[in-house]
C-alpha cells in the first residue's frame, strides 16, 4: 500500500493542525494505522495508532490530551488532529500502516513520505 501524508505547515504555539494520510488502492481499512514523528539526531517517535475498525486508539504520553487520531475507512484516510501545538512538536510526521497492532516503528510495514510541522513560539 502507498501512503501519502499531507497537512503539515508552520503555525504558532497554541494553534492546531490536522494531518491527513491517504492510502492507495482502497486498502487502508485492512491495516492498523499509525503516526510517528522525527526530529534530526533522534529516533523516530511513536505518536498515535488506531485499529482497523476505529474502535480503539492509542496516543503517546507526550501528546496525550492534545492530539487525537481518527480514520475514515470510506475515504481510505487517517487523520492526526493536533491541538495546542508546542515548539517541541516540531518534526516531520509520518503515517504508517501495519498488519497488526503496534506502537513501535518496527511493527509497521508501510510508510508515507512525511510532512513537516513547524511550531514557533
Amino acid at each position: 500500500v502507498q501512503l501519502q501524508a499531507s497537512g503539515g505547515g508552520s503555525v504558532q504555539a497554541g494553534e492546531s493542525l490536522t494531518l491527513s494520510c491517504t492510502a492507495s488502492s482502497r486498502s487502508a481499512s485492512r491495516y492498523v494505522m499509525g503516526w510517528f514523528r522525527k526530529v534530526p539526531a533522534k529516533a523516530r517517535e511513536f505518536v498515535a495508532a488506531i485499529t482497523r475498525g476505529e474502535n480503539s486508539a492509542f496516543v503517546a504520553d507526550s501528546v496525550k490530551g492534545r492530539f487525537t487520531i481518527s480514520r475514515d475507512n470510506v475515504k481510505d484516510a487517517v487523520y492526526l488532529h493536533m491541538n495546542n501545538l508546542k515548539p517541541e512538536d516540531t518534526a516531520i510526521y509520518y503515517c504508517a500502516a501495519a498488519h497488526g497492532w503496534a506502537v513501535i516503528e518496527r511493527g509497521y510495514d508501510y510508510w508515507g513520505q512525511g510532512t513537516l510541522v513547524t511550531v514557533s513560539s
